[in-house]
């Protein structure tokens, strides 16, 4: 093969239970994983050899709004550690370069950074033929970040441990989201050091059962009732203003409304497409997010796509 292309959801958390901070610097979670239409691609080619560039060099582009040029495209690229270290682990491959087209927001909580990290192993592994097992990919993306198994599977998952361990949710039908962006990301390391701040009691996390039934009803109202972040207070401290875009998103209609992961991105449950329609016009009218892409879920995981 001279080139493989991955393409790999966004996703949002239905749920995210926190606990205390444990001995290792993690938290205990219980994370409700929902991959949404919202993709990046991520292209593998062969490397030159002696071309000075090393074992793996990235390039990308993006969407308007991807904030793509924030990207680092150095060693420290979650994609590019995943290609060494799948690379290390099969003793295959060889110099590689790798494309990313930014669709999902950077430093958004949608985990665009843990997807990229997925589909490069997917498109790595099928580009130098190494045929790893599901399991053992699995075993790798979580070495390589909490949030990086999940874009392997996508649909609906619940995640324990520190997220890494997953497990499958039922869901029904199609839901209709709306996501609000901002101009500038938020630190997810930040996120948790303030939530450990305000939350130094936190007890141990626990799945939400009427969220599990909403999903496996597909009732969007019900669902919509069940949202919970429980870094979402720590978010608001940290950017008090992302509180008046689930105001506003609310008042429009919304059946729900979330921050998304450690944020900015807001997230917005509508009934259907046209009432999303409607959301979204409200708060791109608002001046409030710096604009909105509209999607639905669940989707699939990584999927070979060229």
């Amino acid at each position: 093969m001279t080139a493989v292309t991955v393409r790999v959801p966004a996703k949002v958390n239905l749920q995210l239970a926190v606990g205390p901070a444990r001995e290792d610097g993690y938290h205990d979670l219980v994370n409700v994983f929902h991959a949404v239409s919202l993709f990046d691609e991520v292209t593998v080619t062969p490397g030159e050899p002696g071309s000075g560039r090393g074992p793996v060099s990235l390039s990308i582009d993006g969407e308007i709004g991807s904030r793509a040029a924030d990207v680092p495209l150095d060693a420290s690229n979650l994609a590019a550690k995943a290609a060494r270290l799948l690379a290390r682990e099969t003793g295959a491959g060889g110099p590689v370069r790798i494309h990313l087209r930014k669709a999902i927001p950077v430093a958004g909580g949608m985990a665009g950074g843990s997807a990229d990290a997925a589909a490069t192993l997917v498109a790595c592994d099928t580009l130098w033929g190494t045929g790893v097992p599901r399991e053992e990919l699995l075993r790798l993306a979580a070495e390589l970040g909490s949030d990086v198994p999940f874009p392997l599977v996508g649909g609906t998952a619940v995640g324990t441990g520190r997220g890494e361990r997953l497990a499958p949710v039922p869901c029904r039908g199609r839901f209709h989201w709306v996501f609000a962006l901002a101009e500038a990301g938020l630190s997810t390391a930040s996120v948790f050091a303030e939530y450990d701040r305000l939350r130094p009691d936190a007890p141990r996390p626990r799945l939400d059962d009427d969220l599990v039934a909403a999903l496996a009803a597909g009732d969007a109202r019900a669902l919509g009732a069940a949202l919970s972040n429980d870094l979402e207070r720590a978010a608001f401290s940290l950017r008090p203003r992302l509180r008046d875009v689930l105001t506003t998103g609310r008042r429009a209609g919304a059946l729900g409304a979330i921050v998304s992961g450690s944020g900015p991105t807001c997230a917005f449950l509508a009934a259907d497409e046209t009432a999303a329609a409607e959301v979204a016009a409200a708060l791109d009218g608002s001046g409030r997010c710096a604009r909105t892409v509209r999607a639905h879920g669940d989707v699939p995981g990584t999927t070979v796509v060229g």
